[in-house]
């Protein structure tokens, strides 16, 4: 498509004799969340790395905003943000002269830098602490006001690097709803995140990463589906149970399921549709067998990625060499 701010192929990376990528290839369109998901050590942060121009790449070629990362280093920088997992902020200065410094530094012209941070520092919620010094904010006041520094001049594409590790999960979500404003003012986000709710919530597509490859990629919807369709599970009595449930629906019982435990599982296939789930459960009914439970369970990105992987998504791998791993702490 022409309209690709970011177009990676082949990339290849190692650290010594640790390959770190092997092949990744990416697009990311204009007006786009992309996330790139995966565990600590996948390889997510020397993609970012190698994108926004501080990493060398070993082999392959990327673009982005039209200009090649390796020749055109200069260009790339000027039309892209990179927020990374350690806050990059004076932490002795105040939330607005941490805006203003990082304004001039950023060539705003000077008539409309104090517009600007005021316009940032609102759109983050921190306008009412703006004369505070940083080292009094909680750690999700400091992601906001990082973001904001990111956004500053406008950048074309906004890279984030696992923007909420360490935050409790109301500052998560603080942070969600200003990448969803992010986004609608038209700037395209490549995000990275261990997360998967966050890449659920998120993005337009998801791009699944695990030991330097990329699995899959496409919308949660579609890589949902490439692990089949939502279940019934039913918790059961005993075995005898379990038989007669898959006797009864023998085209949609999950035939993989252990009915020799004491208290078996069973779970049968459905469009998830309301309709269907009500016909699925007047046909236990009818069977005389009485559930002990049941419930609706629709395939995760979870499923989808120990699928593809062998292993979930969240493994506390090791990270990538080089990487230093920081944390935050939300008050």
């Amino acid at each position: 498509m022409t309209d690709a701010v970011v177009v990676a192929e082949g990339l290849h990376k190692s650290y010594g004799d640790t390959p770190v990528l092997r092949g990744v290839g990416l697009t990311l369109h204009r007006g786009e969340v992309l996330a790139l998901l995966g565990p600590n050590g996948a390889g997510k942060t020397t993609t970012v790395k190698i994108l926004s121009t501080l990493l060398p790449l070993d082999g392959g070629s990327a673009t982005v905003a039209g200009y090649d990362v390796v020749r055109d280093a200069a260009q790339v920088r000027r039309h892209i943000s990179l927020t990374g997992q350690q806050v990059a902020l004076d932490l002795k200065a105040t939330g607005l002269e941490n805006l203003t410094m990082i304004a001039k530094l950023s060539r705003v012209p000077r008539r409309q830098v104090k517009a600007r941070v005021a316009e940032l520092l609102d759109g983050v919620g921190l306008a009412d602490v703006a004369g505070r010094r940083v080292a009094t904010y909680s750690g999700g006041m400091r992601r906001r006001l990082d973001l904001a520094a990111g956004l500053i001049a406008r950048p074309r594409v906004l890279f984030l690097d696992e923007p909420t590790t360490g935050l409790d999960p109301r500052s998560r979500r603080d942070l969600w709803e200003l990448v969803r404003d992010v986004v609608a003012g038209g700037t395209s986000l490549f995000l990275t995140t261990q997360y998967l709710e966050e890449a659920d919530e998120l993005a337009d597509r998801i791009a699944l990463i695990d030991h330097g490859v990329v699995a899959a990629q496409g919308t949660a919807d579609e890589l949902k589906r490439r692990v089949g369709q939502a279940r019934v599970e039913l918790d059961l009595a005993d075995a005898a149970d379990a038989l007669r449930i898959r006797t009864a629906f023998p085209d949609i019982a999950d035939t993989a399921s252990d009915t020799s435990a004491a208290s078996p599982t069973v779970a049968l296939a459905t469009d998830g549709s309301l309709a269907h789930v009500r016909e699925l459960i007047a046909g236990v009914e009818s069977t005389g067998v009485v559930p002990a439970s049941w419930r609706l369970r629709e395939p995760t990105l979870d499923d989808v990625f120990l699928t593809l992987t062998g292993h979930a998504a969240h493994a506390p791998d090791a990270p990538e060499p080089g990487t230093t791993i920081t944390q935050e702490k939300a008050a």
